[in-house]
């Protein structure tokens, strides 16, 4: 684990951390990835890449791996719950690159993080790496984690999630919020569900209130179907990636869905249950040389499908600022990059807690059309419409 005042540190090997050591590294610097995990195993979900997140990975040429084991799908549509009347529709697929430069893609996470590390040195991933206190000054940032070992680099990034100890190193403790809504997640064979109609699209149906909805897209090239459904509860607050639901409610939350949304249901053997957090937009990610990105900077509800494309936006754009600069004027570069993405991620966050983007059309290029290699460094990245 071979460290220096020369080297920037990032905690968590997750989509954002990747992203950011390859972009960083990329841009001439020395990185280490310090994760707390002993090993990296396929767990967590199905993901949802949109335009945005695809060009920005096709930048780092990690898109062609990607689009391996990914399905693109065709479309992007909103249904009403319980009638089904389709109230907006995108063309996706070629279209959307045709518009936007990439198409959309959904893949599971663990591909994607498999596809990162292949470009990557896995030498420079310190597993087993939980920190435990974190301490910067003029210099650098000195770090201790659990297992005794320590660390010395001359800057730090925390992608170290809603729960990062980078932030409240940096800020303070500070707990996330309950949404008061639970999500389930499964995964059906295609071929079972095979009367249901738009099974290549992404499909939106609305629910009643708008914590209630079912999300269904096509992965491992249109062999299944991945099914994400939320719903307010209070009864449950366990916060985790493989807790196991019961099918059975969640059919019973569904039940005044659309037959053609219960039909998914119906096809399910066994669903995963996760309680939703968030926090409020931040005012700063920046200090000295510190700074968060992805779910440490700006955690937020799934309901616009941008979690991971905000992450991979925010590590492109934080390299960018990081060309050609010396360690020490890395605390200016850090506070560029701040300036540059803080509004745009702030936005998305509090218009995917809103959840009404899409629902009855509109003009989705400000969200897919952004283009992390290209937007001006150190400038705010203006919105061009609301969310």
């Amino acid at each position: 684990m071979k460290t220096s005042e020369s080297t920037v540190g990032i905690v968590g090997a997750g989509i954002g951390g990747l992203v950011a050591a390859i972009a960083l590294r990329r841009a001439g610097h020395d990185v280490i990835v310090f994760e707390q995990a002993k090993q990296f195993a396929r767990v967590g979900a199905d993901i949802n890449l949109t335009p945005n997140a695809v060009r920005a990975l096709d930048g780092l040429g990690v898109g062609e791996a990607a689009r391996v084991t990914a399905a693109r799908p065709s479309h992007r549509i909103s249904r009403t719950y319980d009638t089904g009347e389709e109230t907006s529709c995108l063309e996706m697929a070629d279209s959307a690159e045709q518009r936007y430069g990439a198409p959309q893609l959904t893949i599971h996470r663990a591909d994607l993080l498999a596809a990162l590390a292949d470009m990557f040195p896995a030498e420079r991933v310190a597993l087993g790496k939980r920190a435990e206190t974190i301490a910067a000054d003029e210099k650098g940032v000195s770090l201790s984690f659990t297992d005794g070992s320590s660390a010395r680099v001359g800057a730090l990034l925390g992608a170290d999630g809603i729960h990062s100890c980078v932030r409240s190193a940096m800020f303070g403790a500070e707990s996330p919020r309950f949404t008061g809504i639970v999500a389930y997640r499964a995964v059906v064979p295609a071929e079972r569900v095979a009367g249901v109609p738009n099974l290549g699209a992404f499909t939106k149906w609305w629910g009643p209130n708008p914590q209630s909805q079912i999300v269904t897209f096509p992965l491992n090239r249109g062999r299944d179907i991945f099914i994400f459904a939320t719903t307010p509860q209070d009864s449950w607050h366990l916060e985790s990636w493989t807790a196991p639901g019961s099918v059975d409610e969640l059919r019973e939350q569904y039940v005044d869905y659309h037959p053609e949304a219960r039909a998914l249901l119906d096809a399910c053997d066994t669903v995963l249950k996760t309680a939703l957090y968030e926090r409020d937009p931040m005012p700063a990610w920046a200090a000295g040389r510190m700074a968060l990105l992805g779910d440490a900077a700006h955690p937020m509800l799934p309901f616009m499908a941008q979690g991971a494309g905000m992450a991979i936006e925010d590590a492109v754009v934080l390299s960018r600022h990081f060309e050609g600069v010396a360690m020490a004027d890395v605390a200016d570069a850090l506070k560029g990059y701040e300036k540059a993405r803080i509004a745009r991620a702030g936005q998305v966050q509090l218009g995917s807690r809103g959840n009404n983007w899409l629902r009855e059309g509109g003009n989705a290029d400000w969200v897919y059309g952004y283009d992390a290699w290209a937007v001006p460094l150190g400038a705010p990245a203006g919105a061009t419409a609301t969310a």
